[in-house]
């Protein structure tokens, strides 16, 4: 392949990472309104009872803070492209920060918005190493190659 097909190759996966950046904050918008708002009260199930120990806060302020974050987050992904990198490892820490309350949840069975079967709860667990992938791939900064 010529330096010109390289070229295009790249601008693809340059842009293919740009718009996967944009939807994941659009998905880390969505959340962290829900959040807030409309999931409270779910989300509070998912929380476990050890975090309000370790966080000394209780099950609505976790909630709240980590609607706070992700769209902390989602801003970030858009507003600071110069920290494109840095950004996208935050959201990956957080994705793993989460994830003990979706093990929680689904141990013990409890419904919260859009994850109300056992079946769901499971799938939502192996979503969680896709998010994380997902954040650290669609921030990765492109390599300075040859011209």
């Amino acid at each position: 392949m010529g330096r010109r097909g390289l070229r295009v190759s790249s601008n693809r996966l340059i842009n293919a990472r740009s718009v996967a950046r944009w939807i994941l904050a659009a998905v880390l918008t969505t959340t962290g309104v829900g959040h807030l708002t409309w999931g409270r009260r779910g989300f509070r199930i998912t929380v476990p009872d050890w975090a309000t120990r370790l966080l000394h806060m209780d099950k609505d302020a976790i909630v709240v803070a980590s609607g706070v974050v992700e769209l902390a987050l989602a801003g970030a992904l858009v507003a600071l492209p110069k920290e494109r990198t840095r950004v996208g490892w935050a959201v990956a820490a957080f994705f793993v920060a989460v994830f003990p309350g979706n093990v929680h949840q689904w141990r013990t069975g409890r419904s919260a918005p859009l994850l109300d079967t056992d079946r769901r709860r499971l799938i939502r667990l192996f979503l969680q190493p896709v998010l994380v992938v997902w954040a650290l791939w669609s921030t990765h900064a492109p390599s300075r190659g040859r011209r």
